[in-house]
């Protein structure tokens, strides 16, 4: 199969899966253009400057893959396919729900690319030519110590993500920012844990309350393990004792989501599963996250104007949009202010 035919398979089985944003084969194909410069450049030479150039992808990809991130675990098992690489997918232990069908789905000649496992088996280290790693620091740590130095090695490590609300007197962001807290429990590395407000936080912090209530309704939170209640439970307890005796802290609850307004400068920590704090918008908040420069994500901003982002680019996010499509990433973002294609292929150029 060539580039095309795969992004078109691709495009069928992909349309299963209409909550993690599924790509068309143009945004595919399109992918490839901006990355590799033609769309037919894995296929074959095809002009590049003066020159011809070809673009080699890895005969195998190592994927290891993070329980938290459904939506990029889709996203890297199809540039691995697109790219018409062997794919070797390591997925948590505890799995990935309906994900792990997405094999099923594929024509044979793609199918025959991906092996999944929940255990990483004992030979895909040294199969593999390039490494794509999702999880924590340590995890990462951990792989790029084992892989040789020589082999392409993507890093997709812990992300904070935060969103700005400029202004808004009329609150219509909040039904979409209770979306952007929900969806994948907040576990996403793209999901918001700080509403920064640049009007009346506590006006705004009561009105996300009725939305995240809202949402929850319509789309209640699944079983927590107990672990997870019981961070959740002291986490409140101790929000609600702080509020007793203190004007600037204020705590909403309900089935399955919190929102804590919290009025002093501190970054605070959530325990996620749709635990969020809103804050007034600090003087300088690049300043405010300075210390976690080499951990941010998305910045969601409201309005959602280019003049507002420009605001921001300096403060160290990898991806900026509008408050409403914090988890709808376009195929074509740089995830982790990288070029997800470009990074794993080998270059040959021919000068005739």
């Amino acid at each position: 199969m060539n580039t095309a035919d795969r992004a078109e398979a691709l495009t069928r089985a992909a349309a299963h899966f209409p909550e993690l944003s599924p790509p068309t084969a143009r945004d595919m194909l399109e992918y490839v253009r901006l990355e590799l410069g033609h769309e037919e450049i894995l296929d074959g030479f095809q002009m590049y400057g003066g020159h011809l150039s070809m673009a080699l992808a890895p005969r195998t990809i190592l994927h290891i893959l993070s329980g938290n991130t459904p939506h990029a675990a889709f996203q890297t098992m199809l540039r691995g396919l697109l790219l018409g690489s062997h794919n070797l997918v390591k997925f948590p232990s505890d799995g990935l729900g309906k994900l792990e069908g997405f094999p099923a789905l594929l024509p044979a000649g793609l199918a025959s690319k991906l092996e999944c496992s929940r255990q990483l088996e004992d030979d895909w280290l040294r199969r593999a030519e390039a490494w794509v790693v999702f999880g924590s620091d340590v995890t990462v740590a951990e792989f790029r110590a084992k892989c040789p130095s020589h082999i392409p090695f993507q890093a997709h490590g812990h992300r904070i993500s935060v969103a700005v609300v400029l202004e808004d007197p009329d609150l219509r962001s909040c039904a979409l920012a209770a979306r952007d807290v929900s969806l994948f429990e907040q576990m996403g590395c793209l999901s918001p844990q700080v509403i920064f407000v640049g009007g009346d936080a506590h006006r705004y912090a009561g009105a996300l309350a009725s939305e995240m209530e809202r949402f929850a309704l319509a789309s209640p939170s699944p079983p927590l393990p107990l672990a997870a209640q019981a961070e959740i439970a002291t986490a409140r307890a101790d929000w609600e004792f702080r509020a007793s005796g203190d004007h600037g802290v204020e705590v909403w609850k309900g089935q399955g989501w919190t929102v804590v307004l919290e009025e002093s400068e501190e970054f605070p920590v959530s325990p996620l599963h749709r635990f969020v704090f809103v804050k007034p918008l600090p003087a300088d908040l690049s300043f405010s996250l300075s210390r976690f420069s080499n951990h941010l994500g998305g910045l969601g901003i409201w309005p959602g104007m280019p003049a507002n982002a420009a605001r921001f680019v300096e403060a160290g996010f990898s991806r900026i949009c509008p408050v409403g499509r914090m988890q709808d990433t376009p195929f074509t973002w740089h995830s982790d202010s990288q070029q997800n294609l470009a990074s794993l292929v080998r270059w040959v150029d021919f000068e005739p």
